[in-house]
């Protein structure tokens, strides 16, 4: 499976040369952060300058297509297309996954919340006069 990545950084990787990837899911956004990537066929690391924080997931692939757009308003950044060897996405996804299901529970539970459940005791009814 091709997954795509964008790096607001020039990293000129050339095709089909192995990489190793490394990301973390921010807890804000629950999106994949991209922490380095690691051309293992020249050795040359990308990183970001600030140590990671949190659960490290790495996987590695094969580069099917870079594209680095280099641009004096925007900055530079790079669009890479990266095979990545199985699933590539393994212990990331399974992360996001969870906490996709924990965002579920937790609205599951405000709307029993707002609907009042049905653990409630009815009330008993009034007697009838005939």
């Amino acid at each position: 499976m091709d997954r795509k990545l964008v790096v607001n950084a020039p990293l000129a990787i050339a095709h089909g040369h192995r990489v190793e990837v490394s990301e973390r899911i921010d807890e804000l956004t629950g999106e994949a952060v991209i922490l380095s990537v690691i051309d293992l066929d020249t050795r040359i690391r990308y990183r970001r300058p600030e140590e990671p924080r949190g659960q490290v997931s790495r996987w590695l692939g094969r580069v099917v297509d870079c594209t680095v757009t280099i641009g004096a308003g925007h900055g530079s950044h790079t669009s890479l297309t990266v095979e990545a060897d199985g699933d590539g996405r393994g212990a990331t996804s399974a992360r996001t996954a969870l906490h996709g299901a924990d965002a579920a529970v937790d609205a599951a539970k405000a709307e029993a919340d707002r609907w009042g459940g049905g653990d409630r005791v009815p009330e008993p009814e009034p007697e009838r006069f005939w």
